[in-house]
């Protein structure tokens, strides 16, 4: 589905979250709304749902973090969030729904996006019967190399 704004270049700001929310099939309520803006007013981010709470929090929008999960899960479900999972229990949600791949800076915590060209595959699995391959994810895990003593 085509996107109603510049989400695919980069970024929205000033973009109609409200037409966005009601292109995709979503009733915007006044959490979404307020969410969405922060989402994708910055250009392509990576964020976890307790990254996006502390924002609203400091911007003192009041929301459960519950809300904010059930929200960024909706956007997924809909196409307006990638969901990355790193590890267990831990997910990112990515701004950027283009075709690529990630690297995961695991002293950070951080996300940095791979282009989606960059990597080849020499083959995949066949799918199991009745199924498609959707996309394929890749995270490459970096950790800082120790400063020489």
């Amino acid at each position: 589905m085509k996107l109603a704004c510049a989400l695919r270049t980069g970024g929205c700001k000033g973009c109609d979250v409200d037409g966005l929310l009601r292109q995709m099939g979503l009733r915007p309520t006044r959490q979404r709304i307020a969410l969405g803006r922060m989402l994708f007013a910055r250009g392509h981010r990576h964020v976890t749902a307790e990254m996006l709470h502390e924002e609203a929090t400091q911007a003192r929008f009041h929301v459960s973090l519950a809300t904010v999960y059930n929200t960024l899960h909706q956007f997924t479900k809909v196409g307006l969030l990638r969901e990355i999972a790193v590890e267990s229990g831990k997910a990112y949600f990515d701004t950027n729904v283009s075709n690529h791949h990630h690297f995961l800076i695991e002293d950070e915590n951080r996300l940095v996006d791979i282009g989606g060209e960059t990597i080849s595959f020499g083959g995949l699995p066949a799918p199991l019967e009745g199924t498609m391959i959707s996309r394929v994810d890749v995270v490459i895990r970096l950790r800082r190399i120790p400063a020489a003593r």
